[in-house]
Order: structure tokens, then sequence, then C-alpha cells
């Protein structure tokens, strides 16, 4: 018999907010930047130094700026002309904003009894921006910020890490991730997970999930 589901484990960027698409597309629009641009000079500019440039950033290895400025300094020279990423966070966040039905979905299994966990790749720096934009301390019972642990998805520590610090066992837990590694990582562990791909869809999958593997006595049944 499976395991009950108590806890749901959700990713940040791009599930309870719109997709992460548009806010790279608002960085190359106010920068004129060919659509690859960003991604071919981070890719570079790690290459140059023996380093993911990205997992330095999301481990809170390299602060924000000394990224940014590695970054622009890359795509200057890729493109001939000045690149000046200073006010990439601005630019990047004004693309973004919160998935309302998501949110409304967490906050219906959160009364109905479920715990709630946070599990997010993300920066240092950034950490006013995007809980601004959504009711964290409401929705959730513990948060795992990469930049702050050290560690990162799909590394399987962080996953360990989230599950310990709510009190649970991989099994009673879903993560909703948009990215499928993330999810395959934690289904690797013994968790279940939900691809988010739509609002709508990820709803379904998880209300579906949810339903097949019911929960304790402790968790009131949630609505269809």
């Amino acid at each position: 018999m499976s395991t009950p589901i108590t806890t749901i484990i959700c990713d940040y960027g791009g599930v309870l907010t719109s997709p992460l698409a548009g806010a790279f597309a608002q960085v190359h629009a106010r920068h004129g930047l060919p659509e690859a641009a960003l991604g071919a000079a981070m890719a570079k500019a790690g290459a140059q130094r023996g380093q993911d440039l990205l997992a330095e950033l999301e481990c809170g290895r390299i602060a924000e700026a000394e990224f940014m400025a590695l970054l622009g300094a890359q795509l200057s020279a890729d493109l001939g002309r000045e690149i000046d990423l200073s006010r990439f966070t601005e630019h990047y966040f004004a693309g973004l904003e919160a998935n309302p039905e998501m949110l409304d979905e967490l906050r219906e299994l959160r009364a109905a009894g479920y715990r709630m966990g946070l599990l997010t790749n993300n920066v240092v720096e950034w950490e006013p921006h995007w809980r601004a934009m959504i009711p964290v301390d409401e929705l959730f019972d513990d948060v795992v910020d990469s930049a702050f642990v050290g560690l990162r998805k799909p590394d399987p520590a962080i996953y360990r890490l989230s599950c310990e610090r709510l009190g649970v066992h991989p099994a009673e837990c879903v993560l909703i991730d948009d990215f499928l590694v993330n999810c395959q990582a934690a289904e690797a562990l013994g968790m279940a997970a939900v691809r988010f791909v739509d609002t709508a869809g990820a709803i379904a999958e998880l209300r579906r999930l949810l339903a097949e593997r019911g929960a304790p006595p402790s968790v009131a049944a949630v609505s269809g």
C-alpha cells in the first residue's frame, strides 16, 4: 500500500509565478539582446572560469553583482557593444507576476491540513523581491532557498533537507516543479512529483494524486 501524502513541496519561479520565459524576454527586450544571448554568454563566462556560474549564484557562492558583471562583460564582448546588467533584477521581476490560481489551490490544501514547503533555486539578493510577490508566511511551514543553504535542485541533498525541516519522510511528499530534471530527482528519492506545464494541468494532476494516495485521518478530504 502506498504511503499517504501529507506534505506538498512547491517550487517558486514558473509555478507560483508566470512563466520564467516572460521575465527573461523582458531582460532581452530592455537590452535589445538576441533571444539566446544570455544563455550563450553565461556558458562562455562559466567555461572561462571553470564553473557553472548559475550554480555558483544560486548556491550563494558568488554575489549577484559579481555574476552580473561577468555576464555583462561577456555579452559586451559577444555583441560588440556595452551591456550593463546592473538593473537586471528590476527588469527580470517586471516580467513576473504571481499565479493566483496556484496560490489559491495551495491555500485550500493548507486549510485542509496538508503541510506545505517551498523549495526554490534562487538568489540571495532576490529574496525581498520574490517574497513580496506571494504570501510566503501564510502558505508555507518552511522555506528552503538554495542561496541560503548552499545546495540546489536537482541535488538530492536539498530534497532531503526540505523533508527533514518539515519533519516528514520523502514518501509522504509531492513536489510541484516546472523542470523535469527536478521532478525526476524527487521521484528517485521516493517522492511523488507533479511536472508543472500549465496551471490547470498541474492542479488536476495534483488532485488526482492526492485522491489516489489519500491522507492520514488528521488531514481532511480536499474537494475536487
